[in-house]
């Protein structure tokens, strides 16, 4: 047995295969040490004239080639330290372009960020038609930006706007997609692989012309079209971003620059930024995310316990939540989902909320119709328990209404095996209230998701103290099966994301009650970095929703949780934000706009909502004072959940906040971000925001502790 990672084939057809198999690991990754292994490999190719043409492919089952190690990232002390990193890349890519000889990559499975940059070095490139397969340069999802030629490489192949798209959003292709934009040769069935590249290999190098449409090629093809396109694509990403990411725009300009002024200019600002972009405080944060995610999927929640897998699951309620439970249980895990309403109108919304879904996917070409009518097949509803006997998991959506939620206990338990796990969505009640009905509360935990499901990548698992460890376990591993990212909480109100969500919510309210107007204050939140400002998202969540969680809160947790007179206000004029058309925002009657070309208006505020709240809109305070009161509320309820132990660790916390609530990835959540800022410095703006509006902003006694202590959530 060999320890090294690269390989080559000779066939007596004349065809040499590489083969890339990184000893011990499941996916390739490449690292900076392999340069040595391919340059001798490809010497040795160069000095046999029997070797006509190479096969580059990957001894992988499931993958090609995942990426770069970032680990690597990490021992740079400098940004030349990086920048060599990208040198080094682009050394390895000219030297396999400038083969004279064809070099032809086989395809299967993942081929992403540096993986696909060695791709694009090779002459051409096949892939398999299996649905695992993807292309893609996911590198500013890092803070990054694709550092061994991708930037250069990849317009070349595809245009200039396709590939921008790929590089800003990280967005990978599927087979099809890949051949339609000339990013492939051909795709073809696995079993075939190997020999079409092969065969492709024994014609000589392919030739490629990027497939651009007539309107792509005159914007694309000369400056002055060329300046329009990175215009808007500027424009774009700071609309986008609030300009908080630098990666974008750094990857404009090797695009432009590479396209302008050559490809020896573009590689060469590809390096410098890439060097850049590895020392700043956003990639850093961002790098730091992936491993905390990364690291997580090997947790069960339960040390020491396995999971059970889980065969059939079932949906109780068919509303909007139990639409899309169902949906990412059955499409998204591929487990047979049995949904339960008590009528029929409520078992046709969820499965409509899944065709709907499956019928978009199928317009992109992501699925054929006989394969969407498959996946249909896994779900099926009925308004009685039959079919429930041999369920393993039963999730249950109902309305926020513990006698309900008892009601539904009962029934599972008489209906279901004496195994069978009873997860409840609810988002604010804790689970050893609704527990208090089961014979077997063991089986009793709470599965909190987000809306909407098949979007948002947090789940929230609830134990409670009566919860089993192989319960836990399994809901773990039923959830990331899902699709989810899963963080196991202790049970209380609210549990953790919501607790910090009330309180930010409720700061706002304040501000609005105070005067600040509606768009002023959503414009600061945003400015900050969050997704939406809070007035958007709490007609978005609904009104009504925010209103009922709210009592629970203060009342489990006390005075800090109480609301201003708003929700009230607005609820007695019939607002409960989009869902009935009428919120802090106009929903109707908006004038559309004549050019086709033009976006679309923003959503003007509805400025009747100021008299039903008996208050004057007038803007007093500065925005850095309106995030400042909303963002640290957020942080000290945060750090109020660390300390009674709803979280586990500010690791959890952070994941559970930016993918939950969307607080900014580029500050790495409310736990870094305070490690930033100093527990010292957050604590001193707590008592000083307390001396003006009162306790509600008590500095959290974890947070004073760490501040005369001097330490931090982090220890790196």
């Amino acid at each position: 047995m060999t320890d090294k990672t690269f390989s080559l084939e000779r066939r007596e057809d004349g065809i040499g295969i590489i083969r890339m198999d990184v000893p011990g690991e499941t996916m390739n990754t490449l690292k900076a040490a392999f340069a040595d292994e391919i340059r001798a490999i490809l010497e040795d190719v160069r000095h046999d004239p029997a070797i006509k043409g190479l096969v580059l492919t990957s001894g992988k089952e499931g993958s090609f080639i995942a990426g770069a190690d970032i680990g690597m990232l990490d021992q740079c002390e400098t940004s030349s330290d990086a920048a060599e990193l990208a040198k080094a890349g682009h050394a390895i890519c000219a030297e396999i372009a400038e083969l004279k000889i064809p070099v032809i990559a086989a395809i299967h499975g993942p081929c992403l960020g540096g993986g696909l940059e060695l791709a694009m070095a090779c002459h051409g490139r096949v892939v398999s038609d299996w649905e695992k397969t993807a292309l893609g340069l996911p590198e500013v999802q890092l803070g990054l930006l694709p550092g061994s030629g991708g930037t250069q490489r990849l317009p070349r192949l595809v245009g200039i706007q396709k590939a921008l798209d790929m590089m800003l959003t990280g967005k990978q292709l599927r087979p099809k997609q890949a051949l339609k934009a000339g990013l492939v040769d051909d795709v073809v069935p696995k079993s075939v692989l190997l020999e079409v590249a092969a065969a492709l290999a024994q014609k000589g190098k392919p030739s490629h012309n990027a497939k651009k449409s007539l309107k792509d090629k005159l914007l694309e093809d000369n400056g002055v079209g060329r300046n329009v396109v990175f215009d808007q694509a500027h424009k774009t990403v700071m609309r986008k971003t609030g300009g908080h990411y630098p990666a974008p725009l750094k990857i404009l300009e090797c695009v432009r620059v590479g396209m302008t002024d050559g490809m020896d200019a573009g590689l060469t600002l590809e390096a410098k930024s890439f060097g850049e972009l590895v020392k700043t405080p956003q990639s850093k944060q961002l790098r730091g995310l992936f491993f905390a995610t990364t690291q997580m999927k090997k947790e069960t929640g339960a040390d020491g316990v396995k999971p059970k897998k889980v065969h059939k699951a079932a949906v109780l309620g068919g509303g909007l939540m139990g639409g899309g439970i169902a949906n990412v249980t059955a499409i998204k895990a591929g487990i047979p989902t049995r949904i339960k309403d008590i009528g029929d109108q409520g078992i046709s919304h969820a499965l409509k909320y899944s065709y709907d879904l499956l019928m978009k996917k199928v317009k992109r070409r992501h699925l054929t119709k006989a394969q969407a009518q498959k996946q249909m097949m896994m779900l099926s509803g009925d308004t009685q328990y039959r079919g429930f006997h041999d369920v393993d998991i039963v999730v249950e959506a109902v309305f926020e209404d513990l006698n309900l939620k008892h009601q539904m206990v009962k029934d599972v338990e008489a209906n279901c095996s004496p195994d069978t796990i009873f997860a409840s969505n609810t988002s604010s009640l804790p689970i050893a209230q609704i527990a208090q009905a089961a014979e077997r509360p063991e089986n009793v935990i709470g599965l909190h998701y987000f809306s909407p499901v098949d979007k948002m990548p947090l789940a929230e698992v609830i134990a409670h103290d009566k919860t089993s460890a192989q319960t836990i376990a399994t809901t773990v591993a039923f959830a990331r099966r899902q699709g989810k990212t899963p963080i196991v909480v202790k049970d209380g109100a609210g549990f953790y994301v919501n607790r910090i969500l009330c309180l930010y919510m409720s700061e706002a309210a304040y501000l609005l009650m105070e005067g600040e107007p509606v768009e002023k204050l959503d414009k600061a939140l945003k400015d900050f970095g969050m997704p939406v400002g809070p007035m958007t998202l709490l007609d978005e969540v609904g009104i009504d929703v925010g209103a009922k969680i709210a009592p629970i809160l203060e009342k489990e947790l006390g005075e800090r949780f109480k609301t201003p007179e708003a929700f009230d206000k607005l609820l007695a004029d019939g607002r409960k934000g989009k869902k009935s058309q009428k919120g802090f925002y106009l929903y109707t009657n908006q004038p559309k706009s004549w050019n086709p070309f033009k976006k679309a208006p923003k959503k003007p505020v509805d400025e009747s909502v100021y008299k039903v709240l008996g208050v004057t809109p007038a803007s007093k305070l500065a925005a850095d004072a309106m995030v400042e009161r909303t963002i640290m509320q957020m942080l000290n309820e945060a750090a109020r959940c660390l300390d009674e132990g709803i979280i586990n660790n500010a690791r959890d916390g952070d994941i559970g906040a930016i993918f939950g609530i969307g607080f900014p990835p580029f500050l790495g959540g409310p736990f870094r971000y305070m490690d930033r800022l100093g527990a010292k410095a957050v604590v001193g703006k707590l008592k000083a925001l307390e001396e003006r509006f009162g306790a509600r902003f008590a500095p959290s006694p974890l947070l004073v502790r760490m501040a005369d202590e001097g330490t931090g959530f982090y220890q790196d």
